[in-house]
């Protein structure tokens, strides 16, 4: 981002405008940012936890200011050059913590702290960069852009909201009275369509529940609401969030279906079942995006689609309000353009909630931003293991999972090879809920949430109505067919499923603790392929897990050209801050994420 030293910090300076590149967030050993990372609230001298104007006055008054003066305490910390007096200098660096840009804005890839640096300064407001999504959206997603013979559109968005030009012009105003109040303000974000919106249907997928307009928000979009989040557009996904194909029926006629594609590569699938989130935030039709992971759901596409994906600890982030797979591995967060964007997502959306009591167990493991572990350095020092067994053998996959160790080693840690316990094949062996568990779970959804107006309330009546992908009849039948006993056996609290969950975080955490790790590492896929069963490692132990860009295929790996492959981060139970901070360090050495050529700036 470019930031622009401007007003009293120019003039005192003697410049016109000091355009610097911000630099990387500084160490933070202990979290304490609000919602911003310490890099631009570290200097704050007014007690609101960032850098305004009012710094910059503040500072503009003590300039000359030395360590025997009278009020140097209360300015001593941007005194950044260490020199004992408050300079010109000093303002201008203060000036450059600030968020606020008023050079040209670019929405293409714009990061949410691009976004509010822009509306900060004037440059564009959350009413324009809605409506240019919007724009997007109604330009890109139902159309045939690829020339390729096999190219298809992206349909990566059910629906989007008749009322959130309203809410951006409500963001605009807060902005002008109160200043940003929140990193997310005034951003706009697609949910996959099995998230709760009381502005938009929520059809999971589904053409045989069209009509269910819920009264209530699934708990996590009331917490991106209060953040000021603008709630911008559902996104497709793979029906009930079954697979990783992503092909849904909502709102077509019955028996007809579509798949999602990937904007990298149409002809390819965008992966599942939270695609329609990953082609969307890929392409740039929102600024933020959200999934919900069962088995590889939020992984899958955010490797094929080059974002960054985090699983949560299952108990950090709220299932109230979520159409449920199975709620023993069920969790929802984030997919992003970038680290950042993800941690100030994070933000939002944790917290305990009394509607899905596993969140109780974060009480007191969550820190005052995610924002406070993004550290360029994170990685220095850090103790990062593999398992040799998850690296498979596809030729592009190998040769980025070489780099990244190199890239590791030069950032200054160390790679530590795991010996694999005899346990650990079983945990990655043990299925997914979604057979044993999903009658159950749905049926619980359907009782607190379903909207009146909607028939098919019953997985038989589902597949009376002939409003699904019909090609898995009886994958819905064997649904069905599953009787309270059965998933007691799997679920239950003596279940055989919950049995090897424990173990498998207790195993798994051992692993970290014996080698002293920081994280566990492997390729979150291949190129438009999963690999192995490393996708099982996160959910068969509930702990958290973020996947980045590693890098793209090459001719010479002889795969698939461009695809895009992952490397997956996962860590001990509400260490998501680690992770962040390690991905953070391995996003700024590599920036691997590539935009999608298919999909640039519109013409105007």
């Amino acid at each position: 981002m470019r930031v622009v030293a401007t007003g009293a910090a120019a003039t005192l300076a003697g410049t016109a405008a000091v355009a610097v590149v911000a630099g990387p967030a500084a160490a933070a050993d202990e979290p304490g940012a609000a919602f911003l990372a310490p890099y631009y609230s570290e200097l704050d001298l007014t007690g609101d936890e960032q850098v305004t104007t009012d710094d910059l006055d503040v500072l503009t008054e003590a300039l000359g200011t030395t360590t025997g003066s009278k009020g140097w305490d209360a300015v001593a910390v941007a005194d950044t050059d260490g020199d004992g007096e408050i300079t010109v200098t000093d303002l201008a660096d203060l000036a450059q913590r600030m968020v606020y840009d008023d050079g040209p804005f670019d929405l293409v890839e714009a990061s949410v702290v691009d976004m509010q640096a822009a509306m900060n300064a004037g440059v564009t407001t959350s009413v324009e960069i809605t409506q240019a999504y919007l724009d997007r959206i109604e330009a890109y997603d139902r159309t045939l852009v690829d020339p390729a013979e096999d190219g298809r559109p992206l349909a990566s968005i059910i629906s989007t909201s008749d009322v959130a030009l309203g809410v951006a012009a409500e963001a605009d105003a807060e902005r002008a009275a109160s200043g940003m109040t929140s990193m997310l303000l005034g951003v706009p974000v697609a949910v996959k369509d099995n998230y709760n919106t009381v502005d938009m249907p929520t059809t999971a997928g589904c053409g045989c529940w069209d009509d269910n307009v819920t009264t209530d928000d699934a708990t996590m979009v009331t917490g991106l609401r209060d953040a000021g989040a603008v709630l911008l557009a559902k996104a497709s996904l793979d029906e009930f969030a079954y697979g990783f194909s992503s092909q849904f029926s909502s709102y077509q006629p019955a028996g007809e279906t579509t798949y999602v594609a990937s904007p990298y590569d149409t002809s390819r699938t965008a992966g599942g079942s939270s695609g329609g989130t990953g082609a969307a935030i890929a392409a740039n039709l929102a600024g933020i995006g959200f999934g919900t992971d069962t088995g590889g759901s939020i992984r899958v596409p955010s490797s094929y689609n080059q974002l960054v994906g985090v699983r949560p600890t299952v108990g950090l982030a709220s299932r109230d309000g979520i159409v449920p797979l199975a709620l023993s591995q069920d969790t929802g967060g984030p997919m992003t353009r970038s680290v950042t964007d993800a941690a100030v997502a994070m933000d939002a959306v944790v917290g305990v909630d009394e509607n899905d009591p596993v969140t109780a167990r974060q009480d007191g493991l969550v820190p005052d931003s995610f924002t406070a572990y993004l550290d360029a350095d994170a990685l220095d020092g850090a103790r990062i293991g593999y398992v040799p067994s998850m690296l498979g053998s596809n030729a592009t996959t190998n040769r980025l999972w070489a780099e990244a160790v190199e890239t590791f080693e030069s950032l200054g840690a160390e790679v530590v090879e795991v010996a694999e316990p005899d346990a650990f094949a079983t945990v990655l062996a043990e299925g997914s809920g979604s057979t044993p568990e999903f009658r159950h779970d749905l049926a619980e959804y359907v009782e607190a949430y379903l909207a009146p107006e909607v028939e098919a309330r019953t997985l038989p009546e589902i597949i009376d109505s002939g409003r699904f992908v019909t090609s898995r009849q009886w994958t819905y039948e064997r649904r069905a067919a599953v009787t309270e006993e059965e998933y007691e056996a799997w679920a239950g609290p003596e279940g055989s499923h919950t049995q090897v969950l424990a173990m498998g975080k207790e195993l798994v955490t051992g692993m970290l603790d014996e080698a002293e790790l920081d994280a566990l590492v492997y390729p979150s896929g291949n190129p438009y392929r999963t690999q192995g069963r490393n996708l099982r490692l996160s959910p068969n132990t509930g702990m958290p897990a973020v996947t980045v860009p590693m890098g793209q295929a090459i001719p010479e790996d002889d795969t698939i050209d461009g695809a895009g492959v992952n490397l997956e981060f996962l860590g001990r139970d509400f260490d998501e801050g680690t992770l962040l901070g390690l991905t953070y360090a391995f996003e700024q050495a590599t920036g691997a994420r590539t935009s999608p050529a298919l999909y640039g700036e519109l013409d105007q």
